[in-house]
């Protein structure tokens, strides 16, 4: 599929994608929106695809923000819409069964921070800036910011960000829990590629029930999320990946997983 706002290349198993739109610090506009979420509804089915890591074009922007002009024009009606589009698409790359990994090149800015808590990972780059400024145009954040940051850093620095504005800088987002590694810019990508490749050393179907397993399990009473985790632990046992496995721990080997 040919994309307008976004670039797509291929490592292996692993799907590198790139917003392009540098001069305008790769904002989320409807367009680009809509080219996301098509690229994570065909990653799923897409076999090739085995990983995800998402960045942004240039080194100063992964993404800097949700396009001003096009939230100004809206009425009510139209920011719902809006509104449930972005948190349509995240969810659809939070739910997606592969790991995906957010490599944060520079700012990531209201809708550019909360496109990165939908990934499962987030790297970034010594430069980077986090925040969620929405307050400061008399809005809140509309793509999942109020959800999403205090499940990821806790609910008092979550509201420190969301009722501040303020931005946090690469070392304090790793501080906190909202970003999972930090490295120089120019190793920023190969490094993020190099973590999905370790996930992808494991089996693929554990993979994806461990997701979903915390996907679900967030949302749940503990009791309940616990039951969850039986139940996929169950069927892993069941797959022929887990019979591989356990075989080549016990004849110490290297596992050769098929996805069955």
């Amino acid at each position: 599929m040919m994309y307008e706002n976004l670039l797509v290349e291929m490592r292996d198993k692993v799907a590198v994608v790139t917003i392009n739109r540098p001069d305008k610090l790769n904002a989320l506009n409807n367009k680009t929106m809509s080219e996301i979420k098509a690229f994570f509804a065909s990653a799923a089915d897409d076999d090739s695809i085995c990983a995800v890591v998402f960045t942004g074009a240039g080194e100063k922007a992964f993404v800097a923000g949700a396009d001003i002009g096009e939230i100004n024009a809206l009425s009510p009606t139209e920011a719902v819409r809006f509104a449930r589009l972005g948190q349509e698409t995240f969810t659809s790359i939070e739910r997606l069964g592969k790991p995906c990994i957010a490599a944060v090149n520079g700012f990531a800015l209201g809708g550019g921070c909360e496109l990165a808590m939908s990934f499962h990972l987030r790297v970034a780059s010594e430069n980077a800036k986090f925040g969620q400024p929405e307050v400061k145009l008399g809005i809140i954040p509309g793509y999942g910011g109020t959800q999403r940051l205090p499940r990821l850093v806790g609910k008092g620095r979550a509201l420190e960000l969301l009722l501040s504005g303020g931005m946090i800088d690469a070392e304090e987002a790793y501080r906190i829990g909202l970003v999972n590694k930090v490295y120089p810019l120019g190793e920023l990508v190969d490094n993020a590629v190099g973590l999905a490749n370790k996930c992808l050393a494991n089996g693929p179907l554990a993979l994806s029930y461990a997701i979903c397993a915390v996907n679900q399990g967030m949302e749940s009473p503990i009791d309940e999320a616990l039951a969850n985790e039986a139940h996929l632990f169950g069927l892993t046992v069941a797959t022929d990946d887990s019979k591989e496995g356990t075989s080549a721990f016990l004849e110490k080997r290297k596992a050769e997983f098929k996805g069955k």
